[in-house]
């Protein structure tokens, strides 16, 4: 009990005493597409780039070595979205890597404040630009906890909720307990379902467990190869491009029919076949070898672009 105080107030001071971004500045958001025209808005929350430490565990609003890399991390995944859309993506003051080597509960402070940020950056874009305009939320990793957060709080709104041509959780966990808890979230079952929560983690066949799934928990998920929630296996030809992108977005190596996978009928994680682990290294050190989860997005960058130009024209077709 005593330790939880001490991160609550450890996180309270940090709210106190980091300086905040001010969304009405365009220099606090990453992109902020309000010129471009697009038939839906995608707002997308970056995932982890800042280190962190005991110190300083948020990243702070003027730190500029971590504002490039926060733009290298949104630009790698952008493409995706980039075919029909505006996009806008705001910087936030995200939890470091320091923070999820501390316990579930001992991370929340700090999770909550970085949510804080997120959430005021939405409500932001919503008076300001969202209009009455289709929206996709998408995310990757720490950005994907934060759109479900976004979910739970806002998208239970039926006016809102109407908007939704999916939510892009990539790199997350969902709960059975809670979509219970929350039953306006809907994991995705078909490639053109809408309103939907499209997620999955991607790990070699072996794994049982990690800091996104660990063991004895299980998620929800969808296989974005064959877009089935169940177990059966896609084959690699299904998988379109595998890209592997850098900083600024370029795709710097494609890979058609790169890998089959399949859902874990316990854990509800995408199981990767024919790749070799010891060639896709983890590259953090919370991750062990064949935990992919760096490589969610480029694994199947492909099948989610053609995903995403197939819900923005279903929504089209039903409005």
């Amino acid at each position: 009990m005593k330790r939880w105080i001490c991160f609550v107030a450890a996180a309270a001071l940090l709210a106190a005493c980091s300086p905040r971004f001010d969304y009405e500045a365009v220099e606090s958001w990453v992109y902020c597409e309000t010129e471009e025209e697009g038939a839906a808005d995608v707002f997308f929350v970056a995932p982890t780039v800042y280190s962190g430490s005991e110190e300083q565990p948020l990243m702070p609003a003027d730190d500029k070595e971590a504002a490039a890399a926060f733009l290298g991390a949104v630009n790698m995944e952008k493409g995706i979205y980039d075919g029909r859309t505006r996009f806008f993506a705001p910087f936030y003051r995200q939890a470091g890597l320091y923070v999820y080597t501390l316990g579930e509960a001992a991370r929340e402070p700090f999770l909550s404040e970085a949510y804080r940020d997120v959430r005021r950056a939405f409500l932001f874009y919503l008076s300001e630009w969202g209009e009455d305009r289709p929206l996709i939320l998408a995310g990757f990793s720490q950005g994907a906890d934060m759109c479900l957060r976004l979910m739970k709080e806002f998208f239970g709104d039926e006016t809102l909720s109407r908007r939704l041509i999916a939510c892009y959780a990539v790199g997350w966990r969902l709960t059975h307990r809670e979509c219970s808890a929350f039953p306006h979230l809907k994991p995705a079952q078909t490639a053109d379902d809408l309103g939907v929560i499209v997620m999955f983690n991607t790990e070699a066949p072996e794994i049982e467990d990690s800091l996104i799934v660990p063991k004895g928990m299980s998620t929800a998920a969808i296989n974005p190869l064959n877009w089935r929630s169940d177990s059966q296996p896609a084959d690699r030809s299904l998988n379109l491009g595998a890209c592997f992108t850098d900083y600024e977005g370029r795709i710097l190596r494609e890979e058609a029919a790169f890998s089959g996978a399949y859902l874990d009928p316990v854990r509800g994680t995408l199981k990767v076949t024919d790749v070799d682990a010891a060639d896709w290294p983890p590259v953090l050190e919370i991750f062990p070898e064949g935990v992919y989860h760096l490589y969610d997005y480029q694994f199947f960058y492909r099948n989610l672009e053609e995903n995403v130009r197939l819900r923005i024209e279903k929504y089209a077709e039903n409005r």
